[in-house]
């Protein structure tokens, strides 16, 4: 019998640090035991242990078979011995014949001890797992610690996760104990612990980001219904409000943009686009394509595809550098999107095929879009929501400055 208070201190130590139950670590004492009692005696099979987990009391115990004539004193007592246990044993009688520890030799405490102690790494390992699995899909921050050939090492905290070159944004560089959030792809069981891959260019970052910073989002009262991301540029998001008095496009903004700014920062200057989504395919097109102006859009739900004419000093804008907003634009709606201006529409004939199909203005009246190149049904984040675009691409307002960049895009086409 043992009745050890400094094991029970033990136990409570590691079930508080390290998550582990004391019941699991019991549990590995006790194989601890039958492996000592195998290693010892050359077999296990009659050996029984028990443990009081309030105490850490424990027993081992031989059950030996009662025989006139002792042939394998492993599983077998004489009868005159089991008479000086009780003298109600007989032959053929089972008994529990008790082992003290302290008989085993320096091996077999040795391997008991290595049981115990890759029981406790295994359980950690799994402690691990299952707490870092449970944030899978979702954005944590961490501490970058440092290159490994091109890959990144970062630490979560109590394990450290790799973001690959893959999943770097182009042109991010990081520094030693700067901390970053990252968005963790998956968390696979490895018997070196859990194995975590870390994102920064994946779109449901942003998504996490702005659940974050956004209370409504996190809440459910504005929904995202969807996101294009070109990670470290551009992206364009569409939200949508379950509450008629919330707008969805201003609560993501916030009071003089300060929310969407916060994720921008983080995002190291990526430029955001927050639009209204909406179930029309036209209009979902249509705001898609912002900031630039449209002036019409014929869209085929059973194709996929969407005819936009825009006007002509705005085709620049609705193409976007490169090709990105109207890249963007696709990505988010679905819909493969063919832009022309109104020159360009009038010359191929869509512009007169659009003014009888919808003469009767089911879209928009001409006047809809004021002089100075407001869009009013959109107004109302016109201007936060591009404060980050004071650039080239945020003051298209006037045609002479986009006169070059028009030609350029007109000849390429």
């Amino acid at each position: 019998m043992s009745s050890n208070n400094e094991l029970l201190e033990a136990l409570n130590i590691l079930e508080r640090e390290k998550n582990i139950s004391k019941e699991t670590l019991l549990e590995a004492i006790e194989n601890s035991l039958v492996t000592a009692c195998k290693n010892h005696f050359g077999t296990s099979e009659n050996v029984k242990v028990t443990m009081d987990p309030q105490t850490c009391e424990y027993h081992v115990f031989q059950e030996k078979t009662v025989v006139e004539q002792v042939e394998d004193p492993v599983e077998q007592i004489s009868l005159v011995n089991a008479k000086m246990v009780d003298s109600k044993y007989e032959i053929g009688d089972i008994v529990n014949v008790e082992i003290q520890s302290k008989e085993f030799g320096r091996i077999a405490t040795q391997n008991a001890k290595n049981v115990i102690l890759q029981k406790i790494r295994e359980e950690e390992r799994k402690v691990l797992y299952n707490q870092y699995y449970s944030m899978e899909k979702d954005v944590v921050t961490g501490v970058v610690q440092r290159y490994i050939g091109r890959n990144v090492s970062v630490n979560l905290g109590k394990v450290d996760a790799i973001l690959t070159e893959n999943e770097q944004v182009r042109g991010e560089v990081f520094q030693p104990t700067e901390r970053i959030k990252v968005y963790i792809l998956e968390v696979k069981d490895t018997s070196k612990g859990p194995k975590i891959l870390v994102s920064r260019t994946h779109p449901e970052l942003v998504k996490r980001l702005f659940e974050s910073e956004v209370t409504e989002v996190r809440e459910g009262i504005v929904e995202i219904k969807a996101i294009a991301r070109e990670a470290g540029s551009r992206t364009k998001i569409a939200v949508w409000s379950n509450d008629p008095d919330v707008d969805p496009v201003g609560a993501c903004v916030g009071m003089n943009g300060a929310r969407v700014n916060a994720i921008v920062n983080e995002l190291r200057g990526e430029k955001i686009d927050i639009i209204t989504w909406n179930e029309n395919p036209a209009m979902m097109i249509e705001n898609a394509l912002s900031p630039a102006k449209v002036i019409s859009v014929i869209a085929d739900a059973e194709e996929k595809s969407a005819k936009v004419i825009v006007p002509d000093y705005q085709l620049s804008l609705a193409i976007g550098k490169e090709g990105q907003n109207a890249r963007l634009a696709a990505r988010l709606t679905g819909f493969k999107i063919d832009i022309k201006s109104e020159t360009q529409a009038r010359e191929s004939g869509d512009f007169m095929d659009y003014e009888s199909e919808y003469e009767d203005d089911e879209y928009y009246e001409d006047d809809e879009y004021a002089e100075d190149g407001e869009y009013t049904e959109d107004g109302e984040y016109a201007g936060d929501r591009y404060a980050e675009d004071a650039d080239a691409e945020g003051e298209y307002a006037e045609e002479s400055e986009l006169a070059d960049e028009t030609d350029t895009e007109n000849e390429e086409e």
